[in-house]
């Protein structure tokens, strides 16, 4: 069976690389929607949820996030597993945090997923955009700069800088295309130049890639995956100066802000569309537009897949271009749903803590009455061999009896203990 793009083999493998901020989102929630069509077609989407996130930071070596640990040490090792369970199905895989690969990283998870079997596939969008949305996104996990200050970096400073070097591995265009070209060539890998104002376009050309019909993948409506306005982001940038000028422990950042606070914000409340723009000064939009420039013209020369026009990449919105709003408040409303979403996620986690302290404990009692039976059981059978013509004074069943209570108030005690233990040490546990 041949693919979409030109008769792919029937047995390749798609992996959707982004970068962040290139409409990764939409087509995750697409993909993901479409899971139990997608065997008809004689695909598979890899992963449980919307994306493998923690399998593609594990294979990109990336660090932990602030707020975050690292779980499990196998998502990358389970999501092979899952591909190569596929039974004669293409897996789809897409996660933005694979450009975030290194060289040596990239060609380890190219030869893991097969090697000459694996078609890669990049999405890009003008860096005019993308800038807004990246700084508001590293907003949320923890960064402390004003915009202003963040451009001076991105633009100003040695791209290998420690500050720095997260923004350029993602979107330095032409360096993360030849990385993963040098890997797969020019046959295994498509690049996708998205154009806002197609708003269908972006789908379209990935139904095109894997061979799905006109129509097949469709927009998630249930997901809020909007950025943040400026004066959301200012409350979230302050936040996190004050945050950690406390030195609160960083998990509870992770834990209660940004998977509470942040998602229950952006979906219960919407700034006004004109107060939903980050503006970016003139002087940052035109190194962009440069950039984006000299981005298409190295990628034409390449002898790619190409779809939708390149040169959107040096495109500059007119309408983004300015002095970013110093409004130092947000609405009530938008405060009053920061609140609630951090409070949401406690409740959320003290019920689940609550589930698993009643889950062993009743495990633990099952544990303890088997064992109390098989003690009773012991000891009438050791009181009848040492006198086989007298009944025992104490019945086994009694005898079980009073040992499963005993067992169940130990239980008891047990499970108090577990419920108060993290709030004497620390919310860090």
């Amino acid at each position: 069976m041949a693919s979409g793009m030109g008769g792919l083999a029937g047995d390749t493998r798609f992996l959707h690389i982004g970068p962040h901020k290139s409409g990764t989102t939409a087509i995750q929630g697409a993909f993901h929607l479409a899971r139990p069509r997608l065997r008809e077609q004689g695909l598979v989407y890899i992963g449980e949820n919307r994306q493998p996130a923690g399998a593609a930071q594990q294979a990109a070596g990336l660090p932990a996030m602030f707020g975050s640990s690292h779980g499990r040490d196998s998502y990358w090792r389970e999501l092979l597993d899952e591909v190569e369970a596929a039974d004669g199905l293409r897996p789809v895989i897409s996660s933005e945090f694979f450009c975030m690969a290194d060289d040596e990283a990239a060609r380890r998870i190219v030869e893991d997923l097969g090697g000459s079997r694996v078609h890669v596939i990049v999405t890009l969008r003008p860096l005019a955009k993308i800038l807004p949305a990246q700084w508001q996104q590293f907003i949320q996990a923890g960064q402390r700069r004003s915009y202003e200050e963040w451009l001076d970096d991105m633009f100003n400073h040695s791209p290998s800088g420690q500050s720095v070097r997260p923004f350029w591995r993602r979107h330095d265009h032409p360096a993360l295309v030849n990385r993963w070209l040098d890997i797969v060539g020019a046959q295994n890998l498509t690049v996708i130049a998205v154009d806002d104002s197609d708003p269908g376009m972006l789908l379209r050309s990935f139904e095109e890639i894997v061979d799905l019909p006109d129509g097949f993948l469709a927009p998630d409506e249930t997901q809020a995956n909007r950025s943040l306005s400026y004066a959301e982001a200012e409350f979230f940038r302050r936040f996190n100066r004050a945050f950690l000028d406390e030195g609160l422990e960083e998990l509870l950042y992770g834990r209660y802000i940004r998977r509470g606070l942040a998602p229950h914000l952006k979906y219960h409340y919407r700034p006004a569309r004109e107060d939903a723009v980050i503006r970016t000064p003139a002087w940052a939009m035109e190194r962009a537009a440069k950039l984006g420039a000299e981005a298409q013209t190295t990628l034409s020369g390449l002898g790619l897949r190409t779809m939708g026009d390149l040169a959107v990449l040096g495109a500059v919105p007119e309408n983004r271009v300015g002095t970013p709003s110093h409004g130092g408040s947000i609405p009530v409303e938008a405060a009053a749903h920061a609140v609630v979403g951090t409070l949401a996620e406690v409740e959320r986690r003290e019920r689940s803590r609550e589930k698993a302290a009643e889950k062993e404990a009743a495990a633990a009692a099952r544990k303890a009455a088997a064992a109390a039976r098989e003690k009773a059981d012991k000891a009438a059978e050791k009181a009848r061999r040492r006198d086989p013509d007298r009944l025992p004074n104490v019945s086994a069943r009694r005898l079980a009896r009073e040992l499963l209570r005993r067992g169940v108030r130990k239980i008891g005690r047990l499970r108090r203990r577990m419920l108060r233990g993290p709030r004497n040490r620390g919310a860090a546990r």
